[in-house]
């Protein structure tokens, strides 16, 4: 059959506890594989290369159930590999997350009355060092927590040194290659992070709003715009519509007065308009809106700002120095006093941008910024999953991989922050601009200045695949492991860091993409399917639930819901099930080593082995190679479920139920099963490992005498199959489950024993007729035996002696009660189904509501007809 990594040895002989404490063994055995150096990747080694990256949590962050989740696949992914022989290297380390993290400290300072610029950009700095020492960070102890089987001596961080030089390195290959760039541009702007961020940072929401209609210009040159941003009017350098337009074709090329203004705008034809949305004519305002600063590219018109970096007015004016929505109040009043209000709508329903880090509406502005020209690189990113060079999974989502690299914008890579991968580039007293290279001297002398700015945080991000490994030096780390093998991400941020991952990785390393698929899973979600969030209050701390259950019960439970690419409902319940699988893993093994289970010595021949034993090892092998296939296909669900169920269904509840009784008759036939049952537990127990790591390690070791499971070798399949055992076992199961329900049936207790004549002659069912008897609890027939019942299954004859057990006539008489009712409830919900005029009002809900009335009913006739068919005439 299947071999262990080491040569077997025996079962030590210090039994297991009574009940599994996951509290008292996760810790100490996280630690013994960390100080045994398991989970460490040695470039030099001639192993195939496995290698995963962590998605970088954010510095500030600490676990939560979308981490577990995903660190559950990848470490499921990673301990199997190593099992297979591969040299695995789960990469991991931390973000250095700008935005986020600069708000933590600026928090902190705000609590000692003071803001960044009481302590100057070097100070502030060296003080989110400081930080980051002291409270930074808390997620790696989380993730020793969940079991992650990381190289922690590489772990890194966007920040160190060498990937500090990376980004420098990449940053001026771009710049010379002309792909980085400097310009005036309409960006995302929050007014209170004072940082521009990109299209990807911006999360669109419904919001109240309102919608006001305001006329520009007099008499014959009156034209009315409406807008849900009254405030930026004061900018506003021009009205535009569409060249086609019959209503305004008079006015095209006329100057219109701007209200509340000493300005006069004009009116120009541009095919950007829609004719049929509103009045059919714009208000334009290059400064303050993108849309708006295309058309004055086009038509050469100025870009007048008319609020600073708080989103305050700085328009000359009575409105000078008002938050842009105190100004968007008094603007509209100012209008309406002149009686240039032609309509307003309140409350105005619409989709607003805001700042994913801290929920400010999001401020369109002109600013001059750096940015990636994203159009080669985004077609080699395209290029690279069309030609097969990078597979995405699942496959249906290629094409929102598509959609997004296909049609990408300029990126704007430049933050106004002072935290972050700084600008490389110096500014001359006489205009000089300077980018320098990670080994090249900044300028120096009097006037020379460097850029302000930080760069956007997925920029060093985007080079993680390869940074970590050592570039731009051309490390042994990076030959052995780079290209990854796989990303598992989700779906989520495909955009935000997957496609900069490909850019990134196939520019820097000559056409080589970063990776060779791409794993795509869901977001995980409450047990209702709603989304976690503190506003809905349902948002779960996953180290809540390790406590309480175990790790593996967490585990256990997010590989369970595990589908590709589909979002992941959870609840409390689910993971106390998960609990509960760990507790009959613990008891099922305990049990069998009770009983003398072994790995000692090689497998006995089929030829001595019983039916049971050879269909437990045929079933044994199918399992391993259809999680094989599962594993493959990145089909955790699956491949949790199927070993699910043989574990508990086939191995616990079936094989070592049948072979009690051989265990208690002793002899040749027990030793065989011994090692049989030795045998499947060993590799039952390595099959679960890379999804519950602790509980099965502790069984494992028990159990086989070897170092750890961690480096035992994944179980194969040997090709074993007998058609004619799994056959023979089905029959008995079918057998065993009949007569269990129509016991139940009867109102039997489970442990209540009925005497029983079993007509097995001829059949290969006689030789289980000692497992069936006491599992079913049937005693000998012996001298006073009357067949009350006779159940004929699956080729043979259960004749049962329920006579001092029920009572027949009162059964009777009960069963014909609940018949009754049953009926009555299927001519009710027939008739109800058979009126036309009640099925055309009624709801839909209410109509599917009756007929799975009816099915019931149906349902429950059957069932009850069959019962009564069953029992003796009294």
């Amino acid at each position: 059959m299947t071999e262990n990594s080491q040569q077997p040895q025996p079962a030590p002989t210090t039994e297991l506890p009574t009940q599994y404490a996951p509290a008292e063994v996760e810790g100490k055995l996280y630690e013994r594989w960390v100080e045994r150096g398991y989970f460490e990747a040695d470039a030099k080694s001639e192993k195939p290369p496995y290698t995963v990256v962590i998605p970088p949590p954010n510095v500030t962050g600490s676990l939560h159930l979308g981490h577990a989740f995903e660190h559950t696949l990848i470490d499921a992914l990673t301990r199997r590999k190593r099992m297979q022989g591969y040299e695995t290297l789960w990469q991991p380390g931390m973000d250095h997350a700008g935005i986020a993290t600069q708000n933590v400290v600026e928090r902190e300072l705000a609590k000692e009355g003071k803001s960044r610029h009481d302590l100057g950009r070097e100070a502030f700095v060296e003080r989110v060092w400081q930080w980051k020492a002291e409270s930074g960070g808390q997620i790696s102890g989380q993730m020793r927590r969940l079991g992650d089987a990381v190289a922690w001596s590489r772990e890194r961080f966007t920040m160190d040194e060498g990937l500090s030089q990376a980004v420098q390195t990449i940053f001026k290959r771009l710049y010379d290659d002309e792909l980085i760039y400097r310009a005036e541009r309409i960006i995302n702007w929050c007014p209170r992070c004072l940082t521009a961020i990109s299209d990807i940072e911006v999360e669109y929401q419904d919001d109240d709003g309102e919608l006001v209609s305001m006329k520009y210009g007099d008499g014959d040159d009156t034209i009315v715009v409406a807008t849900t941003r009254a405030e930026t009017m004061l900018g506003d350098t021009a009205v535009a519509v569409h060249p086609e337009d019959e209503r305004y074709k008079h006015l095209i090329g006329k100057q219109v007065k701007l209200p509340l203004t000493d300005r006069s705008i004009p009116v120009v034809a541009d095919e950007h308009v829609d004719p049929e949305f509103g009045t059919g004519a714009v208000k334009v305002t290059p400064a303050h809106d993108p849309n708006d600063f295309e058309i004055g590219q086009r038509h050469d018109l100025p870009a007048i700002a008319v609020m600073d970096e708080h989103a305050v007015i700085t328009a000359h004016g009575p409105f000078q120095g008002l938050d842009r929505l105190e100004a968007r109040s008094a603007i509209v009043a100012a209008l309406r006093a002149e009686g240039r209000i032609v309509a307003e709508k309140r409350p105005y329903v619409h989709s607003v941008g805001h700042c994913s880090r801290c929920k400010t509406t999001i401020e369109p502005r002109l600013s001059m910024q750096w940015w990636v020209k994203v159009g080669p690189l985004a077609k080699a990113a395209g290029d690279a999953v069309r030609d097969g060079k990078v597979k995405i999974h699942p496959q249906e989502m290629e094409k929102r991989y598509f959609d997004w690299v296909d049609n990408l914008h300029d990126w704007c890579i430049s933050r106004q922050l002072w935290w972050g991968h700084r600008i490389p580039v110096w500014y001359g007293p006489n205009g000089e601009v300077v980018c320098v290279g990670p080994d090249e001297e900044a300028p120096a002398g009097e006037g020379w200045t460097q850029d302000n700015d930080v760069l956007d945080t997925w920029f060093s991000s985007g080079l993680w695949p390869f940074s970590t490994l050592g570039w731009p030096e051309r490390t042994e780390s990076l030959a052995k492991f780079y290209p990854n093998s796989v990303l598992v991400t989700g779906y989520d941020i495909l955009f935000f860091w997957v496609a900069r991952m490909m850019m990134f990785g196939l520019y820097a390393m000559d056409g080589t993409p970063p990776f060779h698929t791409i794993a795509l899973h869901g977001m995980v979600r409450d047990q209702n399917g709603k989304k976690m969030s503190k506003s809905f209050g349902n948002v779960v701390n996953p180290l809540d639930w390790m406590d309480k259950y175990g790790s593996d019960a967490l585990r256990f439970t997010l590989a369970r819901g595990a589908n590709p690419g589909v979002d992941v409902p959870i609840g409390e319940d689910w993971v106390q099930g998960s609990r509960n699988f760990a507790n009959k893993i613990w008891n099922a093994t305990r049990f069998a080593l009770m009983n003398g289970a072994t790995v000692e010595g090689p497998l006995p021949d089929a030829s001595r082995m019983s039916s049971t034993d050879r269909w437990i090892l045929s079933r044994l092998n199918s399992v391993v190679a259809e999680v094989d296939a599962y594993y493959e296909d990145y089909q955790f669900a699956k491949l949790s479920d199927a070993l699910f169920h043989f574990a508990w269904g086939e191995v616990f509840d079936w094989y070592v139920e049948l072979s009690k009784t051989t265990f208690q008759a002793g002899g040749e036939a027990a030793e065989v099963s011994k090692r049989v049952l030795g045998e499947v537990l060993d590799v039952t127990l390595r099959l679960l490992h890379p999804v519950v790591p602790f509980v099965t390690e502790t069984l494992w070791t028990t159990l086989t005498g070897g170092e750890s499971v961690v480096i035992a070798e994944w179980p194969a399949d040997s090709g074993f199959r007998d058609a004619d055992a799994e056959r023979e076992i089905e029959t008995v199961q079918s057998v065993i489950t009949e007569v269990r329900r129509f016991r139940a049936d009867q109102g039997l207790q489970p442990g209540q024993r009925v005497p029983a004549r079993l007509t097995l002659a001829g059949s290969p069912l006689a030789a289980h007729e000692a497992a069936v008897r006491q599992l079913l609890r049937l005693q000998p027939e012996g001298d006073a035996f009357t067949a009350t019942a006779t159940l004929p299954v699956a080729g043979v004859e259960v004749s049962l002696d329920l006579s001092g057990v029920i009572d027949f006539a009162a059964e009777r008489k009960r069963l014909a009660k609940d018949l009754a009712a049953a009926e009555k409830e299927k001519a009710q919900a027939t008739a109800k189904l058979g009126n036309e005029a009640f099925l055309a009002k009624a709801p839909d809900n209410v109509v599917d509501k009756i007929r799975g009335r009816l099915t019931k009913a149906d349902e429950d006739i059957t069932r009850i007809q069959s019962q009564l068919e069953k029992l003796p005439q009294a």
